[in-house]
């Protein structure tokens, strides 16, 4: 697995993520002259845990985080997730459960990116598969929309998505992939097992290569006058309603 520094900035984000992970956290910049009870709570949250932490000027925060920030940010490495392909394929066989992962074709969105982490970690999911070019990737408006699962949900980044799709098939787990046209609905869909579950963007779905992978698709069903939801809105949903077949198969 390779080792990577990232940013995570936020009151919430970086109180999560000392309370989750503290031993990755290499440093932590505290707004200078801000002494309000959230910044204090985390000020309070290092003492003892042996973390530097560097008092810095509001508007070079703003500069170097984008004014986000909330007067707390945390450098950290990132090096106990998986970060690319090949270690994905290794992990799968060490799991003490069926695979659960879930790809996003096409999210640009930052935001997006961060909510489906959020998501994504909520549901269990084991990893996060984007493609390198046409996606959002980490940053810091992802780790903060993310509150701390960008620390915890290992984001793998692939030069070529529908072939790690394919490697995936060959390894055993199905692929059920998402379009509005599908004939089969997502709650007649079977969702236990070894699963991929694929996301396509809002306005283009799931590009034609990536569609092709799938061994399934599946369409949330819609009651109202709208014919799309928010990606993460439509992971939220396509990934809960695979943890609610999955629980209730053991």
């Amino acid at each position: 697995m390779s080792k990577t520094t990232n940013w995570t900035i936020g009151i919430h984000p970086v109180t999560t993520l000392l309370e989750r992970n503290p031993e990755v956290v290499e440093l932590v910049q505290l707004q200078a002259g801000r002494n309000d009870k959230r910044v204090q709570a985390v000020r309070d949250l290092l003492l003892g845990k042996g973390i530097q932490i560097e008092e810095v000027d509001k508007a070079l925060m703003d500069r170097q985080h984008g004014g986000v920030h909330q007067g707390v940010a945390a450098r950290h490495s990132v090096s106990k997730q998986i970060t690319d392909e090949k270690a994905l394929l290794a992990s799968l066989a060490e799991l003490d459960h069926p695979p659960f992962i879930l790809v996003l074709d096409s999210i640009t969105d930052p935001h997006n990116l961060g909510a489906c982490l959020r998501t994504a970690d909520a549901a269990g999911v084991d990893a996060v598969i984007v493609p390198k070019d046409n996606s959002a990737s980490m940053n810091a408006t992802v780790s903060k929309v993310a509150s701390g699962a960008a620390e915890t949900v290992s984001l793998v980044t692939v030069t070529n998505l529908a072939r790690c799709i394919q490697a995936l098939r060959d390894q055993g787990l199905w692929v059920v992939g998402t379009s509005d046209d599908a004939e089969i609905g997502l709650y007649q869909q079977d969702l236990t097992g070894p699963l991929v579950l694929v996301m396509g963007s809002e306005g283009d779905g799931l590009r034609r290569l990536t569609r092709e992978h799938c061994d399934f698709l599946v369409s949330i069903p819609m009651a109202g006058v709208l014919s799309s939801l928010n990606v993460s809105v439509a992971a939220g949903i396509c990934l809960f309603e695979a943890v609610r077949q999955r629980q209730g198969a053991k």
